[in-house]
């Protein structure tokens, strides 16, 4: 897989086969068509880097791909 400048990719709060079993993996891109940071979840790693490679398509467009353990208890607001 080429390795793309404009991905970052970083793994908070998990270690290891926790992050196998229990990750969910955020998107963050800048959509220079509406000037907006946008973030979608996925479940998988290669979904993820598959839409991420999709997303930057010109130099002002950025990514990051951060690993986060998932939220168990919502409070409801």
């Amino acid at each position: 897989m080429e390795k793309n400048p404009r991905h970052q990719h970083r793994q908070t709060g998990i270690s290891g086969s926790e992050a196998a079993a229990q990750q969910e993996i955020h998107v963050t891109y800048f959509d220079s068509d509406c000037g907006r940071i946008r973030t979608e979840i996925f479940d998988d790693a290669a979904s993820a880097e598959h839409f991420a490679s999709r997303t930057v398509s010109n130099e002002q467009e950025w990514v990051t791909i951060d690993f986060v353990a998932p939220l168990r208890d919502r409070l409801a607001a």
